[in-house]
């Protein structure tokens, strides 16, 4: 058995988790001794039970990792382990970094320098043309955005990295076998084919669940050299990645919003208690300095409509020039510019994206859009 397929393995291994595989390898020092070895030896292990040392010495009756391997390899995935080159940096700092990560897509170099942008899954206009502006201006800075592709905000964030022609990582939190929301599919792909990765840590039939998001969460708190937090109510899950980047020593970085909504509660307490408070991409990227690779930061605001630009129609491309005849007349939604102009989904969303952003069509509540 070769040391990938020994991890991968253990990583298939119900009720273990990288922090008792850690202790087992400090004992054992490879993974492979660890599968062999006899019963009352993982029991001297520490955190190590009878019932979990049943579940180690009998791993055959619960994981296959050739199938495994294979199965990533037919679906265009890797898996990279601690021990890899492009296995990202930080994480390696935390107290439990992930056994192994599957990516769809590519890592690079330049990922290191990554800015998680999370926030609500119910998130409203305000929200997300907030975080169109910001995303898009910090992607094409040069830093790489990186977020759990959940609804709302993490969409966002992702398809304004994309249309920003920047790079974006979306840490999932159910195997790739398994993703999801499934409708972000088409998105994931975008990404996965040239503009960076998705990414999940968990074995690839792995189907989400209360555990599976909170454990995606440290990893995007640990990964990101800051988290900015654009719209989230009181009670959310990117309070909790928020607390988690704080712990790990990471800025923290929020959108205030209007006092008597809601939805803007979490971001508005997190200033309260010291996250610096953001309104323009400056404020983040000021903080965190210049990269030597990077563009210059694109001073048009695409949230902002008061500051038209009309760019002569020979500058669209087929795409957008397709979808703004799919518009006309008045409104649509998503599906029926998707139904009107032939497009795959995945091409209208990031075409309006980058149509919004050229201030040619304007986004209304509930999917809906108009040319302007």
């Amino acid at each position: 058995m070769s040391p990938l397929e020994a991890i991968v393995a253990l990583n298939m291994l119900p009720k273990i988790g990288p922090v008792r595989v850690q202790r087992l390898l400090d004992a054992f020092h490879t993974p492979q001794a660890i599968l062999g070895a006899p019963v009352d030896r993982l029991t001297r292990v520490e955190g190590i039970g009878p019932e979990t040392a049943r579940i180690i010495h009998s791993w055959q009756d619960h994981a296959d990792p050739a199938a495994e391997i294979n199965e990533a390899r037919e679906r265009g995935i890797s898996i990279i382990t601690r021990d890899s080159e492009s296995y990202p940096n930080p994480l390696l700092q935390t107290y439990d970094p992930p056994l192994l990560l599957y990516v769809w897509g590519e890592l690079k170099p330049t990922d290191k320098h990554a800015i998680g942008i999370v926030g609500s899954r119910r998130a409203t206009t305000y929200g997300r043309n907030t975080t169109k502006k910001l995303s898009y201006q910090i992607a094409a800075a040069g830093f790489t955005i990186i977020s759990g592709l959940a609804r709302g905000i993490d969409t966002t964030a992702h398809e304004a990295a994309i249309a920003a022609a920047g790079r974006t990582i979306a840490v999932i939190g159910s195997g790739l076998g398994k993703l999801y929301p499934p409708e972000n599919f088409a998105l994931a792909e975008k990404i996965a084919s040239g503009h960076g990765a998705v990414v999940s840590e968990f074995p690839l039939s792995t189907a989400p669940d209360k555990q599976t998001f909170p454990m995606r969460n440290r990893i995007v708190a640990a990964w990101s050299r800051a988290l900015l937090v654009t719209e989230c109510p009181a009670w959310s899950g990117s309070l909790i990645t928020a607390n988690l980047a704080a712990e790990y020593g990471k800025p923290i970085f929020a959108v205030p919003g209007p006092i008597d909504k809601p939805t803007s509660a979490g971001c508005n307490q997190l200033i309260r208690d010291g996250a610096t408070l953001v309104s323009d991409s400056s404020h983040v990227l000021d903080d965190l300095g210049q990269l030597p690779f990077s563009r210059p930061t694109p001073t048009t605001d695409p949230a902002d409509p008061a500051e038209p630009e009309q760019p002569a129609p020979a500058s669209l491309s087929a795409d957008e020039s397709t979808i703004l005849d799919a518009l006309a007349p008045g409104e649509a939604t998503v599906d029926l510019v998707i139904e009107r102009s032939g497009l795959p989904a995945h091409i209208v969303t990031t075409t309006l994206l980058k149509l919004e952003i050229k201030h040619r069509v304007i986004a209304l509540p509930g999917f809906r859009y108009a040319a302007r």
